[in-house]
């Protein structure tokens, strides 16, 4: 009985202390009485009794505390309240904290002055006193079935929230210390925070149906460069409001509900947006909206994919219609002119430069942008059958002499980026065709800018692809070293000859037939003046004496010559080709006022019809009008007759009379372009598979054509059928042979 009575007498003592502290009365009271209280009682094995007894005080506080201050709170909110509903629900939020607060600073005393018992509650496998009054605060308060205080809670909070994503400003703080009410309660079940359990999961609910509704009303309402900002205002707003006024841990999931709604759910609408979408933001250099695309795109996994892809289609799609524009009009300019080609070239370097800018300012270089731009390059430029040419007839012009306005560094600059074209080429062996037929006109004519400018550009080439691509190239380089030199020995023999004078100078360039791209082993058929003759007959004496073994054959269709011209009125010095001086020289024998055919030319110097049409063309349609025709227009007839313009005028002493420019070759002259192309293919084919097979002595087919392949895709990306071709070519000749026990 005295135990029993002692246990009473001193809970009691405790019990009215609680209340009082409860009560906000604790000014009162004894903690070193209520200390030896507990100390006592613990002391005599009646912890346990004692716990229980603490937290059916507690729990009888908390239930009219509920019913009392709480509940009132919230009934208002249904509308009966003065205010509006934001302030109605801010303070009930602010009444739950008061009520939260109390209770914390409360429990937190009553822990203090039961400290003796708190430290041996392990032993009875109980919690800790204040880990007691946070459960029943959950289970009493928050989750009361009997008031149903969480639903209006979690209700308050989101409402709060919904007002501010509607512009409305709210009292955060009421929020927030709600977030940290719930985040200090833990679920027994799931060991998660009432936060994350009981708020959490709801508010993203909420968050989904909000923006899965903002996202079509924006889609619906703005453009894109307005979509993407309000996007980006959206996810500000969230991050902001989730790092002041929520738990972080909340912060990437509501980050990925936005990504997904806003952004993820409408990537092509965005991007397909009439007047506004991706297209129109790279055809106006947008740069600003394109990076807010490509920063927002990034968020969410398929979005750069899809931007990248479409960029690459853009690009593709505006490089075919350059290939088009640029056929149409090489289809209505008869010949084909050079200049159709060289703005072709402009056309797509432009097109590179745009690109590239986008790439700096507006997708921060990303690696895999380039990619995707390349191979768009890549694929419109090789489209265009003619690209090869058309790059080298640029680099030619760039190269040319009498390149107005621009300085050497400027021609460096546009070469530089003329490479990068060149990268793009898949055939590399057709464009160096083109290039050394364009480079030996350069030579031969003394057109070139500068030999620097021409070395300079042959480096490029050799650090693109190597000496063997720029091999020949050298070798022409050389023999026109070398043949300046023999003019001047030449000369010196010809001072020599006393007896033998001839009756003009000649000074001769020896070419080295393999490095060179005319046909140099078999001359064009042409009756020489007996003048031209009998200099040429005397540079063969010369370079005989000098070289036995070789073999000379005169090139007319690429010299030229300087004639004096006397007309009725002045007398000038003529720059003109060896085919036009055999042609003005047949007028000597002409009266004034007599007429020659292009029938009777062609008999009396034999050369070849097309040459001889381009040379009266420069002759008689061209800037000086040497000869004039009968009939009008530029195209020459085979009846044409033309005369000798007696009455000719210029102002200039010493004139230049060029052939018609380089033009864009016809289909049959590309034809046979690319029947030689695949010849020499042939032998680089037969060549690699040779290397390849003495290295690896046993090969199985499949993987014999995929290395060939690899190695010759630098220079051309050779067919597989060439390939399989080559293989047979070669068993035939006994260079390989078939494996006898699987053919």
């Amino acid at each position: 009985v005295d135990r029993a009575q002692e246990f009473d007498d001193g809970f009691q003592l405790l019990s009215e202390a609680i209340t009082e502290i409860f009560r906000k009365n604790a000014k009162s009271l004894s903690y070193e009485v209520l200390y030896r209280t507990t100390y006592n009682l613990t002391l005599r094995q009646f912890g346990e009794r004692l716990y229980h007894g603490v937290k059916e005080v507690v729990a009888e506080y908390l239930e009219s505390t509920a019913e009392e201050a709480i509940v009132p709170a919230f009934v208002n909110t249904s509308g009966e309240s003065t205010g509006s509903g934001a302030d109605a629900g801010a303070n009930f939020l602010k009444t739950v904290k008061r009520v939260w607060d109390d209770y914390i600073t409360a429990m937190d005393m009553i822990q203090k002055f039961l400290r003796y018992l708190d430290d041996k509650l392990p032993k009875y496998n109980l919690p800790h006193i204040f880990d007691m009054g946070l459960a029943l605060f959950r289970d009493q308060v928050i989750r009361s079935e009997k008031y149903a205080i969480q639903s209006q809670l979690i209700s308050a909070m989101l409402t709060q929230i919904q007002l501010e994503r509607h512009g409305e400003v709210i009292d955060r703080t009421a929020v927030n210390s709600a977030v940290t009410m719930l985040s200090e309660l833990i679920d027994t079940t799931t060991r998660e925070s009432v936060y994350v359990v009981d708020f959490e999961t709801k508010y993203l609910e909420t968050s989904t149906a909000f923006y899965q509704v903002e996202s079509q009303t924006l889609a619906s309402s703005y453009d894109a460069p307005e979509f993407m900002r309000k996007v980006e205002r959206r996810l500000d707003e969230e991050y902001e409001r989730t790092t002041r006024c929520l738990s972080l841990t909340t912060e990437p999931k509501i980050r990925l509900i936005v990504e997904t709604q806003l952004i993820a759910n409408n990537l092509k609408t965005v991007m397909e947006m009439k007047h506004s979408g991706l297209d129109s933001m790279l055809s106006a250099d947008k740069y600003g909206d394109l990076s807010r695309m490509y920063k927002l795109f990034s968020r969410v996994p398929a979005g750069l994919n899809e931007m990248r892809t479409a960029i690459k289609n853009h690009i593709m799609q505006l490089g075919a219609e350059i290939n088009k524009t640029i056929n149409a009009d090489l289809k209505s300019t008869s010949g084909g002119g050079a200049q159709t080609a060289i703005r072709w070239v402009e056309q797509v370097l432009a097109l590179q430069e745009k690109f590239d800018r986008i790439l700096e300012f507006a997708a921060s270089k990303d690696k895999s942008f380039q990619t995707a731009f390349n191979e768009a390059f890549e694929h419109f430029i090789n489209e265009n059958p003619k690209s090869a040419e058309f790059i080298s007839l640029f680099i030619d012009e760039n190269l040319k002499k009498g390149l107005k306005g621009k300085s050497e560094d400027e021609v460096d600059s546009v070469l530089d980026k003329t490479i990068t074209l060149f990268r793009f080429l898949c055939d590399k062996d057709v464009f160096e065709r083109y290039y050394k037929q364009h480079l030996a006109k350069r030579l031969l004519f003394n057109r070139s800018v500068s030999d620097d400018a021409e070395r300079g550009m042959l480096g490029k080439l050799k650090r693109e692809c190597g000496y063997q691509f720029t091999n020949k190239l050298e070798g022409m380089f050389n023999d026109m070293k070398l043949s300046s030199e023999m003019s001047g020995q030449f000369k010196e023999f010809s001072d020599q000859a006393v007896t033998n004078k001839f009756p003009m100078d000649l000074s001769v360039t020896v070419l080295t037939s393999t490095f060179w791209p005319m046909n140099l082993s078999s001359s064009p058929k042409c009756s020489l003046a007996p003048e031209a003759l009998q200099a040429c007959k005397a540079f063969e004496q010369f370079y005989f004496g000098r070289h036995s073994g070789r073999r000379l054959t005169w090139q007319p269709q690429m010299g030229t010559a300087d004639i004096r011209a006397n007309f009725k009125k002045s007398k000038h010095m003529l720059n003109v080709s060896t085919y036009a001086m055999l042609v003005l020289l047949l007028f000597n024998d002409v009266n004034g006022n007599e007429s020659l055919t292009f029938e009777d030319m062609q008999a009396k110097t034999e050369i070849p019809e097309n040459d001889l049409k381009r040379t009266l063309q420069s002759l008689a349609c061209a800037k000086y009008k040497i000869l004039t025709k009968e009939t009008k227009g530029r195209e020459i007839l085979l009846n044409d007759q033309f005369f000798f313009n007696e009455d000719f005028t210029a102002n200039l002493a010493r004139i230049k009379i060029q052939t018609v420019a380089n033009r864009v070759e016809s289909e049959g002259e590309r034809r046979q372009t690319q029947d030689k192309v695949d010849e020499e293919r042939k032998h680089q084919i037969e060549a690699a598979i040779v290397r390849i097979m003495k290295d690896r002595k046993t090969m199985e087919h499949n993987l014999l054509i995929a290395e060939v392949t690899k190695q010759l895709g630098a220079r051309f990306m050779p067919n597989p059928v060439m390939i399989k071709k080559r293989i047979e070519a070669l068993i035939d000749r006994e260079y390989l042979e078939r494996s006898t026990e699987d053919r």
